[in-house]
């Protein structure tokens, strides 16, 4: 599809010029309806799509505490998401190279609004771990997302468009966890019911608003049927595989498995620990997502810019320790409310900093294939995450979760101090 503004009318006998590939430069964008840019549009489906996660995460712990769930049971409904992403992402990514982006899309946000009111409506437990999966296999599709963005982008405007995806994704975590606190007051069930009417929402104007981005000529003629999970273990572990780059993805598997063993249990900790109302927890979420957002917004760039990847990650993995183990130990709200801060720019600042570093250990043609092997490592971390921490809570104590996530950041740090010492 082209904007408006690429449409003029030529003689009859001029020859129709071939569409650019989306790398060369000047690639035309693609319209959406009335000329707005796909960008914008892609921007606010992702960002509606994360305000109905924000809603449900800090919420879906205690709401599955009153269906009879313990810690353990609780924390696996979290990382039934994660497992799901970890196996479905790179085969929804893989059809959509086939039959196209918005198609995808739009089977990932309706098939979410099917999961969140599945979750509201739900009467026992196993439907609720049903509906969870479902959500899990409809939203692995953030790849998708992604696949779109450097559809209709140039290599020069590419980093501006993936940074708008993770835009969307900070502010959907900060107005997601507030918009749920603000639903409970219509009772237990209507943070997820309000989540799906807006996936719902968020659907209808994608199936109107969202053009395709890839054209039927640069389709894949097959779909894999395998979840490539082969692919991604041998390039984890095998020969090729240089010992620096496994250093980079044993310290962002660490990061993730830690701070996803925080996110599994504050809820529950939360409530045992200093009696937070449902509506104080998704607001400490929120507060958390503020914190989040600045530090990628603001703080992560000029890190980089005057230390250099290296450094900066070293920087944030060691705020990150600090806090979590800060979180475990606060004996007030206020210091507690301080240690939930310093996490989130912690994480802020760790996260994208080993991003970028495991980014510069392949070529212009591996990019895909070793961020993709780094993606699926922080989904397997997000499973193993809360399950671990959720152990940790009922069985070893409290503090148990945070302490052991603060350990975990430790060992990222020491990797990243011993393993790839004197790299910028």
């Amino acid at each position: 599809m082209r904007s408006p503004s690429s449409i003029r009318s030529t003689p009859p006998a001029a020859p129709r010029a071939a569409r650019p590939a989306p790398d060369e430069p000047g690639h035309p964008p693609v319209a959406g309806a009335a000329g707005r840019s796909p960008l914008g549009i892609v921007f606010v489906t992702v960002f509606l799509d994360l305000v109905g996660f924000g809603i449900v995460i800090p919420l879906l712990p205690l709401y599955g505490a009153r269906f009879g769930a313990g810690t353990v049971a609780v924390t696996w409904l979290l990382a039934l998401y994660s497992l799901m992403q970890f196996l479905f992402a790179p085969w929804w990514g893989r059809v959509s190279d086939r039959v196209g982006r918005r198609p995808v899309l739009l089977l990932g946000l309706f098939g979410s609004a099917a999961s969140y009111l599945a979750l509201g409506v739900a009467g026992s437990l196993p439907l609720l771990f049903a509906a969870r999966a479902v959500n899990g296999f409809a939203g692995a599709n953030v790849g998708v997302a992604q696949a779109y963005v450097a559809d209709v982008t140039g290599p020069h405007d590419r980093a501006r468009g993936m940074g708008m995806i993770g835009a969307a994704f900070g502010l959907g975590f900060i107005f997601g966890p507030a918009l749920g606190g603000l639903l409970l007051r219509w009772g237990p069930a209507a943070p997820f019911l309000g989540a799906g009417a807006l996936a719902a929402a968020n659907g209808i104007f994608a199936l109107f608003r969202l053009p395709e981005s890839l054209p039927p000529e640069r389709r894949s003629a097959a779909v894999p049927v395998g979840l490539g999970l082969a692919d991604r273990f041998r390039t984890l572990v095998g020969g090729a595989t240089p010992a620096r780059l496994r250093v980079l993805f044993a310290a962002g598997f660490l990061v993730t498995a830690g701070i996803a063993a925080m996110e599994g249990t504050l809820s529950l900790w939360a409530d045992r620990r200093w009696a937070l109302t449902a509506t104080s927890i998704a607001f400490l979420f929120a507060w958390m997502g503020i914190v989040g957002v600045v530090a990628q917004g603001f703080a992560v760039g000029r890190l980089v810019r005057r230390m250099g990847e290296r450094r900066a990650a070293v920087l944030g993995l060691a705020l990150l320790a600090v806090g979590l183990a800060a979180l475990a130990l606060a004996p007030t709200l206020p210091l507690l409310a301080a240690a939930v801060a310093l996490v989130a720019l912690g994480h802020g600042i760790a996260v994208p900093s080993v991003s970028s570093l495991v980014s510069r250990q392949g070529g212009a043609g591996e990019q895909g294939r070793i961020l993709g092997v780094s993606q699926s490592l922080s989904a397997l971390g997000r499973v193993i995450g809360p399950v671990a921490g959720g152990v940790a809570l009922a069985h070893v104590g409290s503090a148990a979760p945070f302490l052991s996530g603060a350990v975990l950041a430790a060992g990222a740090l020491l990797l990243l101090t011993l393993g790839i010492g004197g790299a910028s």
